[in-house]
């Protein structure tokens, strides 16, 4: 049996699957949970770990797969923030979804129509990066399309 102190500590140097147990503090004190369990209790938690910490380690089949899936439903704008680009949206001139990146890269002021006029800024979460990135692109290729507030950004 582990001690409480030993049942903390995450290995740094394992992969987790879903049956591996874990330890977490929560509210009410430490709790320990297989990680399959953790993923339907707190997927975002869970997920911060993974991506933005990195310091739970997992397979990306057994754990990260699923737990993407449930960051969807369990927090729709956690979910569009990480995705970002890689979100599959519906955009016009397309018969099924497609990944956000394709039109933002290949028609940019399409996308700014779609994104920003179109009121769809609720479907795409781009980072500040990427709307300066996009605003530029715009504003290069059609000067008059741009918005006012976002040619202040670019300027």
């Amino acid at each position: 049996m582990l001690s409480d102190e030993e049942q903390l500590k995450l290995d740094p140097e394992k992969i987790y699957f879903s049956m591996d147990e874990l330890t977490l503090d929560t509210e009410d004190g430490p709790k320990t949970l297989k990680l399959g369990a953790w993923i339907n209790f707190d997927p975002v938690r869970i997920h911060k770990m993974i991506v933005r910490e990195k310091v739970l380690h997992v397979d990306e089949f057994e754990v990260l797969n699923p737990l993407v899936s449930k960051l969807r439903r369990a927090d729709p704008q956690y979910y569009k923030r990480f995705m970002g680009l890689k979100l599959v949206i519906d955009y016009p001139g397309y018969g099924t979804g497609i990944v956000a990146k394709i039109p933002f890269e290949n028609d940019p002021v399409g996308f700014y129509k779609w994104w920003r006029k179109g009121k769809h800024e609720d479907k795409v979460y781009l980072s500040p990066a990427n709307q300066v990135k996009l605003f530029q692109k715009v504003y290069m290729m059609d000067p008059k399309m741009i918005l006012k507030r976002d040619l202040e950004i670019i300027k």
